[in-house]
């Protein structure tokens, strides 16, 4: 085998060798390893927004993952399965909200413990929820909220027939006759 060869063969292997560490370390990061800990349940009216394998956290310290997204045909309600780390142990009354890592999206799972002396089992489910803050329908009832609230501006008409009535008038100030 001539240099040439043995130099691609090198620069071929370092290539696969680089190429092995990007997909260990996606498939590492992706959610999709085996999750371990416990499951546990929460409802919720809108997950918008929450990905499967979407993180769950505690005080900031990521502590479960998002496993499943299902709707409940009876109550039509939004039921998240998560797994939480076995060394977290949630008293019965804890809490369970969507919330948004930025103004770009990425939504996440924050758990705030409650005070209860009984723990939550494996497979139960949390009851105390809120759902996720649609952004973009917030942001449309503000604007809505404050176009209602000005309204027209001063001296402006009121309808648009008075204002279409108005601009056809022209420099004379008398509306046309209709015709006959």
């Amino acid at each position: 085998m001539s240099r040439h060869g043995v130099a691609e063969t090198l620069t071929g292997a370092v290539v696969l060798v680089i190429a092995g560490g990007f997909l260990a370390f996606t498939a590492a990061h992706s959610g999709l390893s085996a999750a371990t800990g416990y499951t546990l349940h929460a409802r919720f009216d809108s997950v918008a927004g929450l990905p499967v394998g979407g993180d769950v956290r505690m005080a900031g310290v990521k502590v479960g993952s998002v496993t499943d997204e299902q709707i409940d045909p009876k109550t039509f309600t939004a039921v998240v399965s998560m797994t939480v780390r076995n060394d977290i142990q949630l008293p019965k009354d804890s809490s369970a909200s969507i919330v948004s890592e930025s103004l770009l999206g990425g939504n996440y799972i924050s758990l705030a413990p409650g005070g209860s002396e009984t723990d939550l089992k494996p497979g139960q489910t949390i009851t105390i929820t809120q759902s996720a803050v649609n952004l973009e329908q917030l942001l449309g009832k503000f604007i809505f909220s404050v176009t209602t609230l000005n309204g027209p501006k001063d001296g402006a008409a009121k309808d648009g027939a008075a204002k279409d009535g108005a601009d056809k008038a022209g420099a004379g100030g008398a509306l046309a006759p209709l015709p006959k």
